[in-house]
């Protein structure tokens, strides 16, 4: 089942986001990581939020692991994020192009 993720960074930076998606390989509006439906980041009063869709819950957790925590670490992010989980009810994509 599709997982919502919403991920509060208090204390981070869009420049440090920035650096983090450069580390992971990523570029803006370019393809994403495998699992990954969407993803959307913005900055906050306290930090930056970013909000995912993945296929599974398993998928998320092995990339947060291997990837959002060292690299977040490693741009001088101050914590790791407040997490939230929600099962995906339904969700839409742009589907093939016409």
């Amino acid at each position: 089942m599709a997982v919502a993720v919403i991920m509060e960074f208090n204390g981070a930076t869009l420049e440090q986001y920035d650096q983090v998606i450069v580390k992971m390989g990523l570029t803006k509006e370019g393809p994403a990581p495998a699992g990954a439906l969407s993803h959307w980041v913005a900055a906050t009063d306290n930090g930056i939020l970013v909000t995912d869709l993945w296929k599974s819950r398993e998928l998320y957790d092995a990339f947060a692991r291997d990837q959002i925590g060292p690299f977040s670490q490693e741009a001088g992010i101050p914590e790791p994020p407040k997490i939230t989980y929600h099962d995906a009810h339904n969700y839409f994509t742009q589907g093939p192009e016409t």
